[in-house]
């Protein structure tokens, strides 16, 4: 325990306390009147609306689109489904710059819409909600279909039997079965919505704007660190309040029902309404995630002079200006990157992992809490008191280029968790006790007795922390430096530049940088340690 305690204390608290403090302390004290004065300010009660609205209406459309996809994978076995699961779990991974950047091909300016039928949505909301709903798709999907594939159909046609109609017994059987699962998703949905930057920077232009959003516009434009302590503490307070509610759903999930091998309550569609509903969420899948994502394909190789590599190409040279190296060399530098930080989070999250499950307490559940802070806190947040605060020595780093996996790594470690715990709290803990008495150290009975057990799972924890390390964006684009960009940061600059070069450079990147992420999540379906869909 005292490892991960220490790396999250040092690499998150200590950034994030030492910011928050820089602005709100002054040589006069403590000036918490700002807390009034901020959130007083007409502009910033705007940003707050809008990002408390378009998390729960991007909550409520991805539970209305989802549900039915989460229904499919639980309950029916056919042709592909492995497949199809990784290909709805690829947005959940890519960075959000690419989603932005893959919205943007479709909906946005000279985009397929706009070319087809003069349609443009890239500074509407809806645009955003959409793009929402593309990322957060996997989380119900996996959530609430991992636990639908376990609950016992039985129950459901027991009170079919007794004459309640199929929506009847779905309402007063499954779904009170179903609603902590539901309401985990729905919080977690809720959770990256609201704490939304690359998806919203990208498409929301200067009419919209999230927390995260304006924290990153107070940090590095304005230099307002006062401005942007006050939200980055409103943030925090908000995120802490949803994992708190989460957590509880979580371990109402956990005790509360009696489940079974998922394996028993799949079969193949029966009858004409099942193979339309199956028939509804490919084509939802089609129309949400594939064309996309096939949009960003096609104008990475649309080119002024037809289709071709040019834009490709065009990755090996720096003479664009846009970065001080040829922007390929972003590919090789994001996988070095995400290596070392898939090390680091397999590390700390294994540790911290295994110390959950061998220890109780509050001060546990505590700790449990705070390894998932790294997702809802402002990472802009985290990036720049990188930057602050460890420049002096023992931990002078601002220049060494172990910032950036740092920063990816404290992204990864709570996927690492939630992966290995289930597994690790499945383990007998009679194996262990029996080879203590034995003789064997903790070390050798953690290396022959649970290792063993838990090697698939901890292959598929460092697959994603690899993945969403990949796709880091807001703490990264503060400390990558000018020369080792990652891609997430060439992207988003390559973007913000002028120029069908740019642009078509951008769209290549992104291509690339999705295939990289589409390879790892089939990977990792092949290693799954379990059939329920849940990460």
């Amino acid at each position: 325990m005292a490892v991960p305690v220490a790396f999250f204390a040092l690499f998150f608290a200590y950034p994030v306390a030492s910011i928050v403090g820089r602005g709100l302390k002054t040589g006069e004290g403590w000036q918490f009147g700002r807390f009034g004065e901020v959130l007083s300010d007409p502009a910033i009660g705007q940003v707050l609306w809008f990002t408390t609205w378009q998390a729960l209406a991007s909550t409520a459309l991805t539970l209305l689109i989802a549900l039915p996809g989460a229904y499919v994978f639980a309950r029916f076995d056919f042709p592909g489904k492995q497949l199809l699961r990784a290909v709805v779990t690829v947005p959940f991974v890519l960075p959000t710059v690419v989603v932005g950047s893959a919205f943007l091909a479709l909906l946005g300016r000279g985009g397929l819409l706009d070319e087809a039928w003069g349609v443009r949505l890239d500074t509407t909301v809806w645009a955003i909600l959409l793009a929402h709903v593309f990322f957060n798709y996997a989380v119900v999907v996996r959530t609430v279909g991992g636990l639908w594939s376990q609950l016992d159909p039985r129950q459901e046609e027991a009170a079919r039997m007794l004459g309640a109609s199929r929506f009847a017994a779905w309402r007063k059987v499954t779904l009170p079965a179903l609603g902590p699962a539901v309401a985990a998703a729905a919080l977690m949905v809720f959770l990256f919505t609201f704490s939304s930057f690359g998806v919203v920077m990208i498409l929301g232009g200067p009419a919209f704007a999230t927390l995260e959003v304006e924290i990153y516009r107070q940090t590095a434009q304005l230099l307002a660190l006062d401005t942007a302590a006050v939200l980055t503490m409103v943030q925090f307070v908000a995120v802490c309040g949803i994992l708190a509610l989460h957590a509880w759903t979580v371990r109402r999930r956990e005790t509360a029902l009696k489940l079974v091998d998922p394996q028993r309550t799949s079969h193949r569609p029966r009858g004409a309404g099942q193979w339309t509903l199956l028939g509804g969420v490919l084509a939802t899948v089609a129309l949400l995630i594939v064309l996309p994502l096939g949009v960003l394909v096609q104008r990475s190789f649309a080119t002024a002079d037809g289709f071709g590599l040019g834009y490709f190409k065009a990755l090996t040279s720096a003479e664009g200006g846009a970065f001080l190296v040829p922007p390929i060399d972003a590919v090789w530098n994001s996988l070095e990157y995400a290596v070392v930080a898939t090390a680091i989070a397999v590390v700390i999250g294994g540790l911290a992992a295994v110390a959950l499950t061998r220890r109780a307490g509050r001060f546990v559940r505590g700790f449990d809490a705070l390894l998932m802070l790294p997702l809802g806190v402002s990472a802009v947040t985290v990036g720049f008191g990188f930057l602050i605060t460890l420049d002096e020595p023992p931990l002078d780093l601002r220049a060494s280029w172990i910032l950036v996996p740092l920063a990816q790594a404290l992204v990864g470690v709570p996927f690492v968790v939630r992966t290995m715990l289930p597994v690790l709290r499945a383990v007998d803990g009679r194996l262990r006790e029996a080879a203590a008495v034995l003789g064997a150290s903790p070390w050798r009975v953690w290396r022959e007795v649970d290792l063993p057990l838990v090697r698939r799972a901890l292959l598929v924890a460092a697959g994603f922390a690899f993945a969403v390390s990949l796709g880091e964006f807001g703490a990264t684009v503060f400390i990558a430096r000018p020369e080792n960009p990652t891609l997430p940061v060439a992207v988003a600059t390559l973007l913000g530049r002028a120029g069908e070069l740019n642009y078509g450079q951008a769209m290549a990147l992104s291509t690339l940088l999705m295939l990289v992420c589409a390879v790892s999540l089939l990977l990792l379906e092949r290693v799954r340690t379990d059939r329920t869909g849940e990460f």
